[in-house]
This record gives C-alpha cells, sequence and structure tokens, in this order.
C-alpha cells in the first residue's frame, strides 16, 4: 500500500476482539473504541501502544483515524456506520450490515455520496476453501449445480437482539448468492422459538434459484454439538466443505456417479472422497487485509455494501416467510399489508407491524421497529428504530416510545405519557450509546401524564396513576403515583384494587378480587394469583 491506513475498532467484544488481534499484527489499528472501562484496561495490557476510546463521537472527530471496523451488537450496526460514513470514514461493518433493508440502502446510498468504501463482514467470502470451490464451479468440475446445502449449527451464543436466522444463516447466504451469482426467486422459512417467544432459535430456510437449482439453510444456537457444514451437489460430482476439520480435510470431493440401469432405475456407485489442497490462512486476517487494500487503492471491496444489501433482502424475504409460518415469498411479490395504516400515518420500509394492528392518524413508526398483532397507535404516536411492543398493545395520543423501550403484550399506555432513553441528555453531546433499557411487562398499565425514567423495569399488571414520575422498578401487581412514584396499593389483573388480609403467617396475606374472584398471595412485595382451597370448619 502507497500510505499509512490507520484503523479504529468499535467494539471490543467477544469477535471485535479478533479484530483487534489482525488490524494490530497489519500494523493498521490505532485505537480500540468500546463503552466498557474494565475491557479497556485488560485490553490495554496486550495492546499498550493502541489509544483506548469510550466516545465514538469524540472518535469521528479525529482526522488521523480513516477507517472504522464496526463489531458492536447488530442493532447498532447501521447507526453507527452511517455516522461514520457521514463523518468521511471509509467502514467495515461486521454482518448482519443492518437488521432491515431501508437500513442497508441509507448506508449504500450515503457511501456513494460520501465517496467512502463500505466493506461487509461476510468472512466466509475470505475462506480459502470457498475460494477454491467458487474455481472449480466456475471451471464446470462439479458439472451442473443441482443442489446445495448448509448447517451452521452450535449450542450457545443467544442473542437478544436478532433471532437465529440473522444471526447465523448471513454466512450461508452470502455464500449461496457468491457461488451461485444470481438472487432466489422464491423463499420460505419455517422456525422455532424455544428460549423467548418472539425469537427463533432454530430455522429452516429453502432457495429456489432459476434454471431450477435449490438450496436450503439450516441454523440453531439449540444444538448438541458445532456443525459448519456446505455441501454441494453437481450432476458430475459433489463437494463439501466441512469447517470443523483440520485444513487438509476441510474441503473434499466426492466423484460419486448415478448410473440408471434399463434406463430407468438409478443407482449409485460410491468413489473414495479426495481431499482438496487449499491454503491455510486465517480468512478474518484476509478479510482485514482485504480492507485495507481496498482503502488504498479505492477498489470496491469482494463483500461491498451491494453485495451486503443482497443478503439483506434475501434476509427479509426469510423473516417474511417465517412470520407468516412458512409461506413461499417470492422475489417479485411485495409484502401485503395485514394491519390499517391512516393516510397520514408515516411507516417507514424496513419495519414489522402484525395483524390486525391499527395506526392512526399522524403516527410515525421507524425501520426496524417491531410491533406485534392487534394492537392501537393513536394519532401522534412516535416508535423509534429498534422499539419492540407485544401483542395487543394499547399506546394512546402523543406517546413517543423511543429506542431502548421494550412493550410485552397488552401494555396500555394512556394519553401524552413519557418514556425516556438517557438520564442525562444534552443537546451538545451525543449520548446514542448509553441509552437505558426500559422494560414495560405484560398487562401494565401506564396512566396519562406519567413519565418513566429509563433504565427501569415495571411488572406486570402494575398499574401507573397518571401523572407519576417512575424512578425506580415497579413490582408485579402495584399501584404507585406520585413523584417519585411510591407503592399505594395492589392491583388485580382487571384492573380493579386489591384489599390484602393476614394469615396466620407474619408476611403472607391473601386477597381476593371483588369483581372477578381471582385470588392473591402476597409476601413482602411480592404479589402472585393463586388458587385458594376452602377449608370447610370440622364438626
Amino acid at each position: 500500500m502507497d500510505r499509512e491506513v490507520n484503523v479504529a475498532v468499535i467494539g471490543a467484544g467477544v469477535w471485535g476482539i479478533n479484530l483487534v488481534r489482525n488490524f494490530h499484527a497489519l500494523d493498521a489499528l490505532r485505537v480500540i473504541c468500546d463503552r466498557d472501562h474494565e475491557r479497556l484496561k485488560l485490553i490495554y495490557e496486550r495492546y499498550p501502544n493502541v489509544d483506548m476510546e469510550t466516545d465514538f463521537a469524540h472518535l469521528l472527530q479525529r482526522s488521523d483515524i480513516h477507517a472504522l471496523a464496526i463489531a458492536t451488537p447488530a442493532p447498532t450496526h447501521a447507526d453507527l456506520a452511517i455516522q461514520a460514513l457521514e463523518a468521511g470514514k471509509d467502514v467495515f461493518v461486521e454482518k448482519p450490515m443492518a437488521l432491515n433493508v431501508s437500513d442497508g440502502e441509507q448506508m449504500v446510498e450515503i457511501a456513494r455520496k460520501q465517496g467512502r468504501i463500505l466493506m461487509v463482514g461476510h468472512v466466509l467470502e475470505y475462506h480459502s476453501a470457498i475460494l477454491k470451490l467458487k474455481e472449480l464451479l466456475d471451471k464446470g468440475e462439479l458439472g451442473k449445480v443441482q443442489y446445495i446445502y448448509s448447517n451452521r449449527l452450535n449450542i450457545g451464543r443467544f442473542r437478544m437482539e436478532e433471532n437465529a436466522l440473522w444471526s447465523f444463516a448471513p454466512h450461508d447466504i452470502s455464500i449461496l448468492l457468491r457461488l451461485l451469482g444470481d438472487m432466489p426467486e422464491e423463499v420460505a422459512c419455517h422456525g422455532g422459538a424455544y428460549l423467548n417467544h418472539e425469537i427463533a432459535d432454530v430455522t429452516m430456510s429453502t432457495f429456489k434459484f432459476s434454471n431450477d437449482v435449490r438450496a436450503h439453510i439450516f441454523v440453531s444456537w439449540l444444538h448438541p454439538f458445532k456443525e459448519q457444514k456446505l455441501v454441494v451437489v453437481g450432476d458430475k460430482q459433489m463437494m463439501v466443505f466441512d469447517d470443523t476439520l483440520p485444513w487438509d480435510r476441510k474441503l473434499r470431493l466426492y466423484p460419486h456417479r448415478v448410473d440408471w440401469v434399463s434406463g430407468r432405475i438409478p443407482v449409485a456407485n460410491k468413489a473414495e472422497a479426495e481431499n482438496v489442497q487449499i491454503e491455510e490462512v486465517e480468512p478474518l486476517q484476509e478479510e482485514c487485509r482485504h480492507f485495507l487494500l481496498c482503502i488504498a487503492t479505492r477498489e470496491q471491496p469482494r463483500s461491498n455494501g451491494e453485495s451486503g444489501l443482497k443478503v439483506l433482502q434475501v434476509l427479509e424475504s426469510c423473516q417474511r416467510s417465517l412470520r407468516q409460518g412458512g409461506k413461499v415469498v417470492r422475489s417479485s411479490e411485495e409484502e401485503e399489508a395485514l394491519y390499517f395504516a391512516h393516510p397520514t400515518a408515516t411507516i417507514d420500509a424496513g419495519c414489522e407491524i402484525g395483524e390486525g394492528t391499527k395506526v392512526w392518524h399522524n403516527a410515525h413508526v421507524m425501520s426496524g421497529a417491531r410491533i406485534g398483532k392487534n394492537c392501537i397507535l393513536g394519532q401522534n404516536v412516535f416508535v423509534a428504530r429498534n422499539v419492540r411492543i407485544g401483542d395487543g398493545c394499547k399506546i394512546q395520543n402523543n406517546v413517543s416510545v423511543y429506542e431502548g423501550v421494550t412493550l410485552e403484550d397488552n401494555v396500555f399506555c394512556g394519553p401524552s405519557m413519557v418514556f425516556t432513553n438517557v438520564v442525562n441528555p444534552r443537546s451538545e453531546v451525543s449520548r446514542r450509546d448509553e441509552f437505558r433499557p426500559t422494560l414495560v411487562k405484560h398487562g401494565a398499565t401506564l396512566g396519562a401524564n406519567c413519565t418513566v425514567i429509563c433504565g427501569h423495569t415495571v411488572g406486570r399488571y402494575a398499574f401507573v396513576g397518571g401523572g407519576a414520575v417512575v424512578t425506580k422498578d415497579i413490582p408485579d401487581h402495584a399501584l404507585v403515583y406520585g413523584n417519585a412514584a411510591k407503592i399505594a396499593g395492589w392491583m388485580c389483573e382487571c384492573g380493579e384494587s386489591l384489599y390484602f388480609t393476614s394469615s396466620n403467617s407474619d408476611s403472607v396475606e391473601f386477597a381476593t378480587c371483588e369483581k372477578c374472584d381471582k385470588q392473591y398471595q402476597k409476601d413482602g412485595l411480592s404479589v402472585k394469583q393463586v388458587e385458594l382451597v376452602a377449608i370447610s370448619p370440622t364438626s
């Protein structure tokens, strides 16, 4: 390279530390940026000549930093990348580049306007086994490709931000598109959510390409052992890439043959597998080296923004099919809106809105937001990117649900109530990386004009009175009001007050709702519904 390239790595977690190691080995690492001070202290012991930074906005102002490598949680990728591109930095962003196509399109457009390099971390596109496989395919060694399947399975690394499809499958989709040089005509995706009812832990995606080529991708983080295997079936030979095996056996060619007996009965003639020689080099190091080369030459990366956008488009089609129970989605189809939106409402591309939901006058739902079924969003409601709203929620007029807020099912937000997401806002100081999460649990009610300070949890069926200011966690079924909000009573699931009376125990009390006859037990600040058995007096 003709000039020195200085890189900052953003996010030094489980994967980011690998980028740190490789960019440092390539003598390009100048800054490591992470919000965790203790983590930075430990990293500094290994890399004492590298600057440690906690303020992303300050980092963008440094003229000596030419490029950023972003390895933060997936929901932050698009926002950080867009800020970096607008600040004139070249950007390497880990997969997925965004969590919706709309954000991906914005990233690609800003990179084009700014004349910046935008590269997506599809590391397998830099694996010597994949490069060799592509070479053999292009030479016709396998004949006509008939079927490709990929398994990416493991136990653990559970995510709360994105499901297994978005976490694992981008690798395999990028390879599928690279090997076939085509986008699928049809997609179908089935899955199951076992740890969290909103987040799929296992998905099976099937694809139909032109010329009747088929493929499937099976991903799971609930598998008893690690498996990373890609199989390409041609009409001449078959190829298997198993990334869990040693380098001399990662890529194997199977010259099996199918003979037709009497012209109508297929018989398999198996042959011994042949190990294909590939270069033993770390794919991530090759990927980082390629990024630096593209910065120096201004050539487009192999995994550039446009190719990353195609992966997002396939992922969105898979996600749409998954939401619809595995329905086949065709590339020419536009998603049919199953919800109602008033003509004055603004619904950004890339958000999800469930069937039966109503979005009323002048409301705005941003890309990346996910809203469940049968919700009501009143006049002037604003839902920020990446917000999660469950089924059956009612959000009354003039409520803004900011990023970092999660509403479980059947939450009621009264008119003009307020959420926050930063505890110490300043107009002139960016706090985008300091949002504190707020969780409102199933069935809770937030009264008109109340305020929920960020970083707290409102319990199941809790009731926050009008005008109250929530400054700490609220227990299940608690009735609170005032500034700061204090517990003033207890509420039934049906919204009626509960009146507890002591039992023989000093701490445990019981109540029966006068409206619906549900029965509850209270032990200190813990209230739960119970089934009490009436005991008849003995004669």
